[in-house]
């Protein structure tokens, strides 16, 4: 798993990389929020572990950047400064977990071992559809989607935008970042219904960004060619 260590305390980050790597795992480290925003586009990790208190750009002006938010990569906020409301504004902008510092190296690993599986599986999902870390494309929809939470918690949403990798759904449901939903639709091919598990990427009010999980081969397909018909249609 490549892990961008995005701290502008050198010590620090160097600790946190030498860590991450004596765990099996890349580190690359950014000492501020523009130079991590390069590294996402250039490294493509599949993991970034966050400062809130960084020159220029804060962490939570980061998390906030369509292209961090869009990118779908699981963020794990660590700061020693942030307030009881930084910490919940990051897990509300899409944050998977906030660690307060001083964090022991036991813990750092406790919280990375939990994120794997999410990044592992974003990066399966991209590699069956051959397309390796790059944005798919995006249709606007209005797809009646049944959503069920990992409790077991029903309710009806719809879907706004649809990719062959996720979802952007309105639902008046609780949905937590870095939690998995199980949604039911069909994307508007007269098909029959898909079932698909979804991890929560981004969360807002009644608003949440969905990456698609362990999607079968044949599936990713599907999705694909009915995004692209949408697209066409649209141009026509």
């Amino acid at each position: 798993m490549r892990v961008l260590i995005v701290e502008d305390e050198k010590a620090l980050a160097e600790v946190f990389r030498d860590f991450v790597e004596e765990l099996g795992h890349e580190g690359s480290v950014a000492p501020s929020a523009e130079v991590a925003l390069e590294k996402l586009t250039g490294e493509q990790p599949d993991a970034i572990l966050l400062d809130v208190r960084l020159p220029g750009i804060s962490g939570l002006d980061f998390l906030d950047l369509p292209s961090v938010r869009d990118s779908g990569v699981p963020v794990v906020v660590v700061s020693g400064v942030a307030t009881e409301e930084q910490a919940r504004q990051c897990l509300r902008l899409g944050a998977l977990e906030f660690i307060k510092k001083p964090v022991s190296l036991e813990r750092l690993g406790a919280v990375l071992t939990y994120v794997e599986p999410f990044a592992l599986a974003r990066r399966r999902a991209q590699g069956w559809l051959g397309v390796e870390r790059r944005p798919e494309p995006r249709v606007a929809v209005e797809l009646p989607v049944h959503v069920v939470t990992e409790k077991g918690e029903a309710a009806e949403g719809t879907g706004v935008e649809l990719s062959a990798t996720g979802m952007r759904l309105l639902v008046r449901a609780r949905l937590r970042a870095g939690k998995a939903v199980t949604c039911t639709f069909t994307p508007a091919d007269g098909g029959q219904p898909m079932k698909i598990v979804g991890l929560v990427v981004r969360a807002r009010p009644g608003d949440f960004g969905l990456w698609f999980l362990d999607l079968l081969p044949e599936e990713a397909r599907r999705l694909a060619a009915a995004v692209r018909r949408l697209l066409e249609r649209g141009r026509g």
